[in-house]
């Protein structure tokens, strides 16, 4: 079934009983991944219960497609149901879940996460057409949303936004639900606790304080610079991210988000548009200051070579929350990766 945009935060606070598979979905990962929490915490109290909750990538399950009915019939060893998460899944998938669907095992909740699935995907048909099955789409917050997701958050923490405050966050937020509410941890943590019982009103000073105008820029800077080949602008940029405190998850989610719009406006260019159109696709809308860039980046990047960049995006990524080394090490080469590719598409 599909799920509305209007429904997706009720169903994923509440996932319908006769859904064995849920599939979330779009260029937001910071909200997909925020989805795929909600419904996990409906099964599991505890997220790192090794337990009763089994993580698996595309890679597993091509190698091994029987893995997933394996996984979601498994029965945990101090009871309660389990939760199988799939991570980085796509259209190849697509069979693996048809047969899962057919006659799912087990009762546990399988949750398969995904970037951006156009209509035509094979894989968000399945879930969209399933009885059993639902699809959930993530995109980057609306201002209506948004504004929902501001005073939500601060709410529950006994804050209140005044007008101006409310407008400036508004401006600065929004990209990714991630990065969103990681800037509103930090207004949060800077407003400090206030008296019990009462609402405090956060000012436009304090908005300005702790969530900087260059919080959504100081991502641009380090995606521009990685995939137009400059080096030593991203080197810089890295280092401004690092001062703005932004970390290595969200630099690689912001990444994946942007190399999947530039995947879709190749597409375009492939198809006969010209590069302002395909650039005109681009949802948020480029800001006027990066068109340069992404034109530069689209005439370095085609579908295929942004194919093989998204898959070490991805596998950086699994590295980071795996492999035991520092994020920022894991997150620097990439990017570094990338844009020395960047710099051999230009030849």
């Amino acid at each position: 079934m599909k799920i509305s945009p209007r429904e997706a935060d009720r169903f994923a606070a509440k996932p319908d009983p006769k859904v064995a598979a849920v599939l979330v979905y779009g260029p937001d990962t910071g909200l997909v991944r925020e989805r795929i929490k909600m419904m996990m915490k409906t099964v599991v109290d505890d997220l790192a219960d090794p337990f009763r909750i089994a993580e698996l990538s595309d890679s597993d399950l091509k190698s091994d497609p029987a893995r997933l009915s394996d996984e979601a019939a498994a029965i945990a060893m101090l009871g309660g149901r389990r939760v199988v998460r799939v991570r980085g899944a796509a259209d190849g998938l697509s069979k693996t879940f048809e047969s899962f669907l057919a006659d799912p095992a087990g009762d546990a909740l399988v949750l398969v996460e995904a970037g951006d699935l156009g209509p035509r995907s094979s894989l968000r048909s399945l879930f969209e057409g399933a009885a059993n099955a639902a699809a959930i789409a993530c995109y980057a917050d609306n201002t209506e949303a948004l504004e929902g997701v501001i005073r939500q958050r601060l709410a529950a923490n006994g804050l209140a936004p005044e007008p101006a405050a409310l407008e400036y966050l508004l401006e600065n937020l929004g990209s990714d639900r991630g990065v969103t509410q990681s800037e509103l941890e930090k207004l949060v943590l800077y407003m400090g606790p206030g008296e019990e019982g009462g609402k405090r009103t956060v000012t436009l000073d304090d908005a300005r304080a702790s969530v900087g105008d260059n919080a959504g820029s100081s991502l641009d800077e380090v995606i521009d610079a990685a995939l137009t080949g400059d080096l030593d602008g991203l080197d810089t940029a890295m280092a401004r991210a690092k001062a703005a405190d932004t970390n290595a998850i969200a630099i690689l989610n912001a990444l994946t988000r942007h190399m999947t719009q530039l995947h879709l406006a190749a597409a375009r260019i492939e198809t006969g548009s010209d590069i302002e159109g395909a650039i005109r696709s681009f949802r948020p809308p480029v800001h006027f200051s990066r068109k340069n860039s992404v034109q530069g980046q689209l005439r370095a990047w085609n579908r295929k070579r942004l194919d093989r960049a998204l898959a070490l995006v991805l596998e950086a990524e699994g590295q980071c929350k795996s492999s035991g080394q520092p994020d920022t090490a894991i997150c620097g080469q990439t990017l570094f990766r990338i844009a020395q590719g960047a710099r051999a598409g230009r030849r």
